[in-house]
């Protein structure tokens, strides 16, 4: 997300309505794209995407759940993906590697349905795949079929979406938000052994802004060898109330940076009015 209502006054500006991206895209170079996963956007909502994402700025989207969990690859899922395609097409090289989520139910005995789905896949687009069904992460022969059919993929082999959970799990929860997270989010091993040249990490915190920290910088090591083997990793943080996403996901970028000293500087946020003030910029849309 890059509007968030607990965000205004401390990363956000207040009366900035309707151009909350352009302020975010200060914070943080790149955005998982949640809201694709529930409806294809309004070719006017592209628009005013385009129009406040800097070029450098990149889109991670997620599929529609049409394609991965009501079609699940099947009939009709190539139409629907097209149409997401060409509707996010006028953002150009912001858009980053695309998202196909799949649900838990989404297991070995639809291999098949995968096998197929990632043979047609588009060549313009840079792809990755978030599985959740247990049978792809025990190291048996499920998992390994899998890995077979993403690494042999006619576009490039695909990398897997890392879903760490571990700081969600690390501790009880403390409010339902948590709760309600461990209700969507399985605890799953980190497998990293298929990734591709974007690796995609989604790490789910917890409560305390600590142990989220904790364990975003737990990637370092691993993000500085990526990126000395020349990949481009995307590392995203989720808390169960976001409440401080952009400032964790800037320590993340600012430990790695102390490592990698060539590594391109995020932006300077914008100065934020507190709540009850406005900053004098009128809304874009």
């Amino acid at each position: 997300m890059w509007a968030h209502g607990p965000w205004v006054g401390r990363f956000l500006s207040p009366g900035n309505k309707g151009n909350e991206l352009s302020e975010y895209a200060r914070w943080c170079n790149a955005v998982e794209g949640n809201t694709t996963f529930y409806a294809v956007p309004a070719a006017s909502t592209i628009e005013k995407w385009a129009a406040q994402a800097p070029d450098e700025f990149r889109f991670a989207f997620k599929v529609p759940r049409t394609v991965t969990h009501d079609l699940r690859l099947r009939a009709g899922a190539d139409a629907a993906l097209a149409e997401f395609l060409d509707r996010i097409s006028p953002l150009g090289e912001r858009i980053g590697p695309v998202q196909l989520q799949m649900p838990p139910s989404f297991g070995p005995n639809d291999l098949r349905a995968l096998a197929e789905f990632v043979g047609r896949l588009p060549a313009t687009h840079r792809w990755v795949v978030e599985l959740r069904h247990p049978a792809f992460f025990d190291g048996g022969a499920a998992h390994r079929a899998v890995d077979s059919i993403l690494s042999d993929a006619p576009t490039g082999p695909i990398g897997r979406v890392v879903l760490d959970t571990r700081p969600l799990y690390a501790e009880s929860p403390r409010s339902e938000a948590s709760v309600d997270e461990r209700r969507t989010k399985p605890k799953l091993p980190v497998v990293t052994d298929l990734m591709g040249d974007e690796p995609v990490v989604r790490v789910i915190g917890a409560d305390p802004s600590d142990r989220s920290l904790a364990g975003l910088t737990a990637w370092v090591p691993q993000l500085v060898d990526w990126l000395a083997e020349g990949r481009r990793p995307y590392v995203f943080v989720h808390q169960p109330e976001n409440l401080d996403s952009p400032d964790l996901a800037r320590r993340l970028h600012a430990a790695v940076r102390e490592l990698v000293p060539g590594l391109e500087p995020l932006p300077d946020p914008l100065p934020v009015a507190p709540r009850g003030e406005t900053t004098g910029q009128s809304s874009l849309f």
